[in-house]
């Protein structure tokens, strides 16, 4: 018997977690894949698939943006529906987006086993709305996959100790296997005049940094002192704040910060790979810092990655200027960067349980 395994994404995040898992999946099921569409722009969704080979989705819902109840509520309904129309055996939702919680909520409803990829993961912080869907998607979820011990942890405090699993990072086992890739296709670096020399790496992204003006210029006063160059990928939602007076004032004065368009995944790699350090308030790009062995500074309050930073290859520097701007200066790891994230081989492990539940 040939089993169905619906993978339900549609952000940036979810199809760099993808590209390993489809490859182990389709080993052993057959999968459908239904995008949402939560990231529609062409560098934020299209350039994934074709860097990454991710085969193509069966289903783009095309749901788009707006307020985060409206889109939940519309995926639902759309999720619903294919999820009717295909009856799978097994539903498989990454990460903390609306994406995941209404995939999620569907395939809960329907009565359909369904696996959380990344799933223990805790910021405390509930103004965020990745932290709800988390929490939500771990309640709901019947298997729970989790990239670290500390993950597990969290969930067994919270009283969720059936079906949770120590499977590793499947980010992990993208950055190994595409590496080399990246080495060896990219030349971004060159395309910006920047081969030889010493750069940082920034991206933002969080409505907490960029539907506050002057919480994005404080970032911005940070980065005009920095002595190198900085990179910034202006992801969709940034780019509406650049145009608010205050903002177009510091960004006149700083010369050396490049603004480009969001690159693909092995573009990002290999700018992530030669940086000095890197500066973010994406979740995902914290990890990839530590994979490769970068020094973060992390632009928000806190993070749900806490190994990194008791790692110590990430500090939490907040959107305060004189925090940032020391960081960039003197901050450098302070340990052997351990392996923290499993062996590379995540994906093989959460195929292995599901056919170990479904075969059952």
């Amino acid at each position: 018997m040939t089993y169905t395994i619906a993978t339900i994404i549609g952000a940036r995040p979810q199809f760099i977690k993808e590209a390993p898992v489809a490859l182990a999946l389709r080993k052993s099921f057959k999968e459908i894949i239904i995008h949402t569409g939560q990231h529609y722009d062409q560098n934020m969704s299209r350039i994934f698939f074709e860097d990454m080979a991710i085969p193509e989705p069966d289903y783009n819902l095309n749901i788009g943006s707006g307020l985060h109840g409206e889109q939940t509520g519309r995926m639902l309904a759309a999720i619903e529906d294919v999820l009717i129309k295909e009856k799978p055996d097994y539903v498989l939702v990454y990460g903390d987006t609306n994406s995941t919680i209404a995939g999620a909520l569907a395939a809960v409803k329907l009565h359909i086993p369904t696996g959380h990829i990344e799933a223990g993961l805790r910021s405390f912080n509930r103004t965020m709305p990745e932290e709800i869907n988390r929490i939500a998607t771990d309640r709901i979820a019947d298997h729970l996959f989790c990239p670290t011990k500390n993950a597990v942890s969290l969930l067994n405090d919270e009283g969720l100790k059936e079906n949770v699993f120590l499977t590793g990072d499947v980010m992990y086992d993208t950055c190994l296997h595409f590496l080399p890739l990246a080495e060896k296709r990219s030349d971004i670096i060159r395309k910006l005049g920047l081969s030889g020399k010493e750069y940082l790496l920034m991206t933002i992204h969080r409505p907490s940094n960029t539907d506050d003006p002057q919480t994005f210029s404080g970032i911005l006063k940070a980065v005009s002192e920095s002595p190198w160059p900085v990179v910034f990928p202006c992801h969709p939602r940034t780019k509406k704040v650049m145009n608010t007076p205050s903002v177009k004032q510091i960004l006149s004065k700083i010369k050396h910060l490049k603004i480009i368009e969001p690159v693909g995944f092995l573009d990002m790699l290999h700018l992530e790979n030669h940086a000095m350090k890197i500066l973010t308030d994406s979740g995902g790009v914290q990890k990839e810092a530590f994979f490769l062995g970068k020094p973060c500074i992390t632009l928000r309050t806190e993070t749900e990655w806490v190994e990194t930073v008791e790692a110590g290859y990430n500090i939490i520097a907040g959107s305060e200027t004189h925090r940032i701007v020391e960081a960039i200066q003197n901050f450098m790891p302070s340990h052997k960067r351990l392996n923290l994230y499993g062996d590379g081989h995540a994906s093989d492990k959460i195929v292995e349980i599901m056919r170990g539940f479904l075969v059952s």
